[in-house]
């Protein structure tokens, strides 16, 4: 029996967007899907309970870079792996830490072998190379693992970006050959690697760098190197060029992306994965999303406001908590205001993806996808 496996149940006839079950080893994923991002195997301020029992989530995005850097993987390997480590039943991916090593800009050192960098924790040297973010990764029991790969800022010129794409091919190749490797010394029990589309902003990078990977006939793949200071249209233009050049029966993750009003754009490109800090960082700042827009929780005019974050929300915190008491605990630096605060943001995210997920399915995704794209922007009194 394949351990993972992607089935498609329905797909847009008027654009790429499609409908689809991911079956992992632990457990099913309706995609399309959002993925809470858990960087330190935890998604700050709320509870595993929280995520599975009232927010309904099915998978979660953890960090290879600081999991390999505290506790470390081979200390989680050794009390039974993430999921245990985490009391997390359901599915998990990893990424390859590769963004993170590459954002420590003066703390690391790109070779043709892999990337030497200092912790951003104490300054000690690692080493990390295209089989060894493999290992990590295996070591931590993730359901779907990254490949290593070069993520350029933007703007970057072309030279820059083919050079890095070469490398992120070379890379690609090392580390697939060494995950069928170890796939085969654990007799198919382990989870399933995406190679990483990179190509910076340029078309031709993009469409050359999919091409080739898919060569590899990996069990999904995913794309990269957006939302690095772009402009977002520019994101979008990518994401589409990438993902129509992928496997149809494979499914694409798209990393890193995005706002609320955009998750439908990104479906409608084909994409059935994404991620990003938003929800959660927005909400321990104090922004909140909601159907009818932005709520800035500080601001005055909330003070003496009795409703909920969104009256058409069924969160805990919507059904409890007024506008005037999230304000409070906010200008008053208490806790419990993140911890409400991300459960609402997390739902009005995973809301949207189950809407564009049941219009897919009863064929009214094109309606939908236009409702959203004209959304607005801050709530009204």
């Amino acid at each position: 029996m394949l351990l993972f496996r992607f089935e498609i149940e329905a797909v847009c006839p008027r654009s790429g967007a499609r409908a689809g079950l991911l079956h992992t080893p632990h457990g099913a994923v309706r995609t399309p899907v959002f993925m809470p991002v858990g960087t330190q195997a935890t998604v700050k301020g709320v509870t595993q309970r929280d995520l599975a029992e009232d927010l309904g989530v099915e998978i979660l995005l953890a960090n290879t870079y600081h999991l390999y850097l505290r506790p470390g993987h081979e200390t989680i390997r050794s009390l039974g792996g993430l999921h245990r480590f985490m009391n997390w039943e359901r599915a998990i991916l990893t990424d390859s830490g590769g963004f993170q090593v590459f954002s420590l800009d003066s703390l690391r050192k790109v070779t043709e072998e892999g990337v030497l960098f200092r912790s951003h924790l104490n300054g000690d040297p690692h080493w990390f190379t295209p089989e060894s973010v493999v290992d990590v990764q295996l070591a931590l029991g993730s359901d779907i693992l990254m490949v290593l790969d070069e993520c350029l800022g933007y703007p970057a010129s072309h030279e820059a970006a083919a050079g890095s794409l070469q490398r992120t091919l070379r890379w690609a190749r090392q580390g697939y050959a060494h995950y069928l490797r170890r796939r085969e010394e654990a007799g198919g029990q382990c989870g399933a690697l995406f190679p990483i589309v990179q190509g910076s902003m340029f078309a031709d990078l993009r469409r050359s760098c999919a091409e080739r990977l898919r060569e590899l006939d990996a069990p999904g793949y995913a794309i990269g190197g957006l939302s690095v200071g772009e402009p977002r249209a520019l994101s979008l233009e990518m994401a589409g060029i990438s993902a129509a050049l992928l496997p149809f029966d494979r499914p694409r993750y798209v990393m890193g992306v995005g706002m609320p009003e955009e998750l439908a754009r990104y479906v409608a490109l084909g994409v059935d994965m994404m991620d990003c800090v938003l929800p959660s960082r927005n909400a321990r700042n104090g922004c909140l999303f909601t159907r009818s827009g932005r709520v800035i929780i500080k601001q005055a005019r909330y003070r003496d406001d009795h409703r909920p974050i969104d009256e058409s929300c069924s969160c805990y915190a919507c059904r409890g908590f007024t506008r005037a008491y999230l304000r409070h605990l906010f200008l008053a630096g208490e806790m419990l205001f993140s911890t409400l605060a991300t459960l609402h943001n997390l739902r009005h995210y995973l809301d949207i993806m189950r809407g564009i997920r049941q219009a897919i399915v009863l064929g009214t995704f094109p309606e939908f996808l236009e409702a959203v794209v004209s959304g607005p922007g801050e709530a009204p009194d």
